[in-house]
């Protein structure tokens, strides 16, 4: 004989039981249960980053501000802009040679 066969959603709650959206139509008697969740990636990345902001957070760190950013990205821009001053430098004496 066949098993029957009848798929639900539920909620897994914090003390292990389930709550099913329905109740299933079977009756009595043993059945095996299979669980999967259905926490996409996106939840779970969020997930991840609330707990480090929070985590920061209760260690105090303080983010940099919006001007210190910006500030650190010009920094790194201009010594990009002066090493490729100095690249075309070294290229000009050595086409002069």
């Amino acid at each position: 004989m066949e098993p029957i066969t009848v798929e639900l959603e539920g909620t897994l709650q914090p003390d292990g039981s389930l709550l099913l959206d329905r109740k299933p139509d079977l009756p009595p008697g043993r059945v095996r249960v299979i669980l999967r969740s259905q926490v996409t990636a996106e939840q779970r990345f969020w997930d991840t980053m609330n707990a480090i902001w929070e985590g920061q957070k209760a260690r105090g760190h303080v983010p940099r501000s919006r001007e210190e950013v910006d500030a650190a990205l010009e920094a790194e821009r201009q010594g990009w802009e002066e090493h490729q001053q100095t690249l075309e430098q070294i290229q000009d004496e050595s086409r002069k040679r």
